[in-house]
Parts: C-alpha cells; sequence; structure tokens
C-alpha cells in the first residue's frame, strides 16, 4: 500500500472510532432518559441496540488487526493503531454499560431516580466520554488531562449517592413508614446502586480514552497508571 494511501486509511481509522464513539454516547444518553422516565420500552431499544454496538466493534478490531499484520506500523503510527484498538474496547464497554441500565429500567417497578442526583451525575459522565472523544479527535493531549481531573468530581459524587440511598433505606426501615413492600424497596434500591456504580464505571472508560489518546499523542504513559 503506498504511503498515501496508508494514511488516508490512519485517518479513516480516526473517524470509524469518532463515529462508533457518537453511536455509544448517543446510547448512553437514551439509556440515562430511559432511566429517568422509566420507560420500559425505550429501554428495551437501548438493550436491543447493543449488537450494533458489538458488530462495529468487531469490524474495527478487525481494521486494525489488518493495519497491524499488513502494514506494520511503526513509532507513532503503532501507537496510534495500538491506542485506537484500546479506544474502541472502552467505547464497547461503555456501550455493555449503557444496556446495562436499560436493563435495571425494566427491572423495577417505579422510578428510583427522585431520590439522588443520578440525572446530573448522568450528564457528567456524558460530557467526560465526549470530551474525551473530542481530544481523541483533534490529538489535544491538554484535553485529556482535564478529562482527568474531573473524575474526582464524579467519583466523590457517586459515593455520596451510594450513601444517600442506603441511608434513605435505613430511615424507612426505622420508621416503618414506607408503603412499599420490602422486597420492592430492596429492589428499588439495587437498581439504583447498581446503576450508580455503571455511571462510576462509564467515566472510568472515559478516561481511559483521555489515558490512551495522550499516550498516543505524547508517548506520555502519565493516565495510564
Amino acid at each position: 500500500m503506498p504511503r498515501r494511501e496508508y494514511q488516508e486509511s490512519l485517518e479513516e481509522l480516526r473517524r470509524d472510532v469518532q463515529q462508533m464513539g457518537e453511536l455509544v454516547i448517543a446510547r448512553l444518553d437514551q439509556s440515562l432518559s430511559a432511566f429517568e422516565d422509566n420507560d420500559a420500552d425505550a429501554a428495551k431499544r437501548v438493550i436491543e441496540g447493543d449488537d450494533e454496538i458489538n458488530r462495529r466493534y468487531l469490524e474495527l478490531e478487525s481494521n486494525c488487526i489488518d493495519l497491524f499484520a499488513l502494514q506494520q506500523p511503526v513509532a507513532s503510527d503503532l501507537r496510534f493503531v495500538a491506542g485506537s484498538y484500546k479506544i474502541l474496547t472502552d467505547l464497547e464497554r461503555i456501550g455493555d454499560l449503557a444496556a446495562n441500565v436499560g436493563r435495571y429500567t425494566r427491572s423495577t417497578e417505579r422510578c428510583p431516580a427522585s431520590d439522588v442526583a443520578l440525572h446530573d451525575i448522568g450528564t457528567l459522565v456524558r460530557r467526560l466520554v465526549a470530551d474525551a472523544l473530542d481530544a481523541y479527535g483533534t490529538a489535544d493531549a491538554a484535553s485529556c488531562r482535564r478529562v482527568a481531573d474531573r473524575d474526582d468530581e464524579i467519583d466523590s459524587l457517586c459515593h455520596s449517592a451510594s450513601e444517600r440511598v442506603v441511608r434513605g433505606l435505613i430511615e424507612r426501615e426505622a420508621t416503618g413508614s414506607d408503603p412499599w413492600s420490602v422486597e420492592q424497596v430492596l429492589d428499588d434500591v439495587s437498581v439504583v446502586l447498581l446503576t450508580i456504580r455503571d455511571l462510576e464505571r462509564t467515566a472510568d472508560h472515559g478516561v481511559n480514552i483521555a489515558a490512551r489518546t495522550l499516550y498516543l499523542v505524547e508517548n506520555d504513559p502519565e493516565l495510564i497508571y
């Protein structure tokens, strides 16, 4: 393959990764809306849409393998292909987490998001992932570091939200005032705690995207370790 075509293949890979990122973010938006609205039909569409993300991931994984095997990239090109491959893996896992939120929505009879600021957490997580992908698209090392710095805020919010959920359960148990059955209360609490956990994990994958981008741009593993 001539050098010009090879460089075009690398740019095509960048565009493909960004497009998969846009698809994953759309699924994340849909899952958060479904959860907030307790919309089982919307949640079902998110779950079913995970197959599309998985297919796209496998296609792009194959493209990366072809670039490794057929072109034998060196130095910065090697870092770019390897980093892009790792980013694809993080995007696929974010898609899985979005599908999880869809499953949680379908497993509860009421919307359990009213007790904690899940909407606010979800908004911050979504922005972090989007900004990490923007940094990848523009090869912006400074943005990568800023994305990583924001993860502490999300971790803190998730920790506080989990504490509030557990404290609320204890208070309901102490007063005996909750009109719902014990089983339903426990189910709803579990759904919220699992959603908080998966939002935190989604942010972690966003940081991974920033970390790999920094490495492929500057050969700096600072955020990876």
